[in-house]
């Protein structure tokens, strides 16, 4: 592991550090030993499908990585793209802007015999409609659930309706690098020239000579995906399934403390809102602005006092739970994956 990789897991756990102790300090009278008793007497099945609920925001990755996968000819088992997703999920946690979850999804994928071009695609494609499915709900919300929208603070509002602009500027900005070959052939093309200025980059133009061959397959996978609509409905649907299992956690949670389903069905838009404000910052997991958007949705129903158990909660599984389990399916498939090559 590199020193920037070093750094930045450990500034993502000293956030989440401070975001968990905030939050904690900004409960009424809240206390550890009332915060477990809370957990304690939840409902322990409903709590099991908010981890069910949780693995399926990984498993949904998954599906619509291995989909596209197959549209380009390269069958893979789910295992594998649990293993995908996974790595996503963990490596966007801990990076800035979820830099690293594309590039660890790319590593592992060309690892299982995929082309460099052909996951460059692949990852592209599902990173759009990932973006579409949250902006799709978040419209969804505000048009059948502003209710809920306009009981957020000012601040909250500000934030989420610049998450909203940023998830436009990506969705239009992925397109185009997807339908548009010669924009990500400029970029790619101007840091070459930039490297090779400062002598950090030799053979120059066998690398330009090897990124014009990979650039011509790329269109080739960009325009056959491009006609295909039902793969990319079917990509979208997978990734509109993910949103829905990731807010799910937290109905689960208000399913399992009693709150009644009318509460928790209120508490689903308010995730989807949350989710659609955290887009506004470059910060790993929007640790700080994500828990500061629960806390103030949350207090909205069940009150200062409960809503802080809830966020602490629902943020545990939803997100520490998901990055936890994420690198273990991680760590354990490159263990396997050694102990494999060692037999052969």
């Amino acid at each position: 592991m590199d020193r920037k990789k070093i750094f930045w897991a450990m500034a993502s756990l000293l956030i989440a550090g401070l975001s968990i102790w905030t939050v904690a300090a900004l409960g009424q009278n809240f206390s550890l030993d009332e915060f477990w008793l809370f957990v304690k007497e939840s409902n322990k099945l409903w709590l099991i499908a908010g981890a069910v609920s949780m693995f399926g925001f990984i498993y949904f990755e998954g599906v619509a990585l291995i989909r596209i996968a197959e549209s380009f000819g390269y069958r893979r088992k789910m295992r594998q793209g649990i293993v995908y997703g996974a790595a996503d999920v963990y490596f966007s946690a801990i990076t800035p802007s979820a830099s690293g979850g594309q590039p660890a999804s790319a590593y592992f994928m060309v690892r299982d015999g995929m082309p460099g071009t052909a996951v460059t695609v692949a990852l592209m494609i599902n990173l759009i409609m990932y973006t579409l499915a949250l902006f799709f709900l978040g419209l969804c919300c505000m048009l059948f659930r502003f209710n809920m929208f306009m009981k957020f603070s000012f601040l909250s509002k500000v934030l989420i309706g610049i998450g909203c602009l940023v998830l436009i500027i990506l969705a239009l900005t992925f397109y185009f690098l997807l339908r548009r070959s010669e924009i990500l052939y400029r970029i790619c093309n101007g840091v070459m020239g930039f490297l090779e200025k400062r002598h950090l980059l030799r053979h120059g133009q066998k690398k330009r000579d090897k990124l014009n061959k990979a650039m011509v397959e790329y269109k080739q996978c960009a325009t056959k995906v491009a006609g295909k609509w039902k793969l990319l409905l079917e990509v979208f649907f997978w990734n509109v399934m993910q949103r829905v299992a990731q807010f799910g956690i937290s109905f689960m949670v208000f399913m399992a403390t009693g709150q009644g389903i009318r509460k928790a069905a209120q508490v689903w838009s308010i995730q989807c809102f949350v989710s659609v404000g955290s887009n506004c910052v470059p910060i790993p997991g929007a640790m700080g602005v994500a828990d500061y958007l629960m806390l103030d949705g949350f207090t909205q129903i069940v009150g200062q006092e409960a809503a802080t158990n809830m966020e602490l909660l629902c943020r545990s599984m939803s997100f520490y739970g998901c990055i936890i389990a994420s690198g273990v399916i991680v760590l354990f498939h490159n263990i396997f994956h050694r102990m494999r090559k060692k037999k052969c």
